[in-house]
């Protein structure tokens, strides 16, 4: 099934999102839903409050990401109660989007790695390292089970210049090449 997209605004981006348990009704299903749905708006991550769920699960495919010579290196996988234990290494920027937010791309700083505890859809428990491209999709991704946005990491400046973007966006006022869900139009039904 593929899931629209839930658009800027929605207050769903907003919230911290709440820990899976064990028994949650068809987890294995959901995560191949949003792989497809990630997959169909062409993106490289897509977390669960972006389908409209407050809940601790993202999924990424970080290939598409890679540059030649790390070309073979991405990372496909779900990622279930994660919890980031640790962020190193220098900052560094690089011009991010998300399928919540069309159209808008700023560049945004990130430590290069990270060490990440989770589950992936069996409940085996995993703690792994990640650098680079991959780790940059993961904090972009664990931020959105936080209720952070990209757009919330840019200085008041950047943010200033992009306010009416993100206004139309909210309104549904914007050129995707997949369903989205708009808050102000679910308000005037």
């Amino acid at each position: 099934m593929i899931y629209p997209i839930t658009a800027y605004g929605d207050p769903v981006l907003k919230e911290e999102a709440q820990d899976i348990p064990q028994d949650y009704p068809n987890l294995k299903e959901l995560v191949q839903d949003m792989f497809d749905t990630m997959y169909y708006a062409h993106g490289v991550g897509l977390a669960a409050p972006q389908i409209s769920k407050s809940i601790r699960l993202f999924v990424i495919d970080s290939e598409p990401m890679m540059d030649e010579k790390d070309e073979g290196k991405g990372v496909k996988k779900a990622f279930i109660n994660p919890e980031i234990i640790e962020e190193s290494g220098e900052e560094w920027g690089f011009e991010e989007g998300c399928l919540s937010i069309p159209g808008v791309r700023e560049v945004v700083y990130r430590p290069e790695r990270l060490v990440i505890r989770y589950f992936d859809e069996e409940w085996n428990e995993h703690e792994d390292t990640y650098d680079g491209m991959t780790a940059r999709v993961i904090q972009h991704e664990y931020d959105h089970i936080e209720g952070i946005l990209f757009t919330d990491h840019l200085n008041g400046l950047k943010k200033r210049l992009i306010k009416n973007k993100l206004a139309k966006i909210s309104k549904g006022e914007v050129d995707a090449d997949y369903k989205m869900k708009f808050p102000a139009l679910a308000k005037k039904r």
